[in-house]
C-alpha cells in the first residue's frame, strides 16, 4: 500500500482466530481494555460494545462489534459467536509492540489453533 502521508505515523494491525473461551459483552470490554493497558496505549472513553437484536443481520454473522478509543487512535473488535472467529484491528499513531499484542490476543481467547496476522 502507497504511504499517502509519510510525516504522518501510523501502525496498524490486523488479529485473526478462533477463541475457545465463552465470550460476553463484559470481557470484550475487558479484552480491550487490557490489551491496551498491556501495550502502553491509553484510552480515554470506555468501550462500546454493540450487540445487534436477533433478526438484524444473516444468524452466521451474529456475535459483537466494539471499540474502545484511544489517546492515539483506537482498537476494534468483530466477534461471530456463531463460528467463534474474532478479528481486531488495532490502529494507532503511537509504536507498539506487535508481537505483544498477538501473544496477549492469543492467551486472553485461548486460541488453540493458528492465529493469523498483517500489519499495513
Amino acid at each position: 500500500m502507497k504511504n499517502l502521508a509519510p510525516s504522518i505515523f501510523r501502525q496498524r494491525l490486523l488479529i485473526e482466530g478462533f477463541y475457545t473461551i465463552d465470550l460476553d459483552k463484559q470481557i470484550l470490554e475487558k479484552y480491550l481494555l487490557n490489551l491496551a493497558a498491556h501495550l502502553n496505549l491509553r484510552t480515554y472513553g470506555e468501550p462500546i460494545v454493540f450487540v445487534p437484536a436477533s433478526g438484524m443481520g444473516k444468524e452466521e454473522n451474529s456475535g459483537y462489534d466494539a471499540f474502545v478509543p484511544l489517546i492515539d487512535s483506537g482498537i476494534s473488535a468483530y466477534i461471530w459467536s456463531n463460528a467463534k472467529f474474532f478479528s481486531i484491528v488495532i490502529y494507532t499513531c503511537k509504536g507498539f509492540d506487535q508481537q505483544e499484542a498477538i501473544e496477549f490476543t492469543r492467551k486472553y481467547f485461548a486460541v488453540s489453533d493458528e492465529i493469523a496476522s498483517a500489519s499495513f
